[in-house]
């Protein structure tokens, strides 16, 4: 298995990140790699989402949710083709760290029998779209105030 996790600090209690984060409908307006979601968040479900890599290139995928803890985690599950062969489970996590102020933590636990040779060529990009979402998350957020 191989892991891409990145972090950030917002300005913002974990319940507006969260608020923020749980509305779908607005991603266009404010996410740059996660750029649509559809679907209800529950677990089990499966949700469209669509995203858009460093290279502007566009990508829809199906996965299922294996997790959505109000103010705390929403996970999913994603796969290429049938399975085994490169799936991701990405996630969101919220910490509070103090009144007002909670770390964002975003990431992917990959696995499958192409996963080196996959991540090789999209690894790159992959971590510039979740900074790039990170930062915008944060800005949305403590703008909100």
């Amino acid at each position: 298995m191989k892991t891409l996790k990145t972090e950030i600090i917002i300005n913002a209690s974990a319940k507006t990140v969260w608020n923020i984060l749980m509305d779908f409908e607005a991603y266009s307006n404010w996410n740059p790699f996660i750029t649509k979601i559809l679907g209800e968040p529950q677990v089990n479900n499966s949700i469209e989402a669509h995203l858009k890599n460093g290279k502007g290139k566009e990508m829809k995928f199906k996965p299922v949710v294996l997790q959505n803890q109000p103010q705390k985690e929403f996970r999913w599950k994603g796969k290429l083709g049938f399975g085994g062969i490169f799936d991701g489970e990405h996630y969101f996590k919220l910490e509070s760290i103090e009144e007002g102020k909670c770390r964002f933590i975003h990431g992917e636990n990959f696995s499958g029998i192409l996963v080196k040779p996959l991540l090789k060529m999209v690894g790159e990009d992959t971590l510039a779209g979740f900074n790039s979402m990170n930062q915008a998350l944060k800005n949305k957020a403590e703008n909100q105030k």
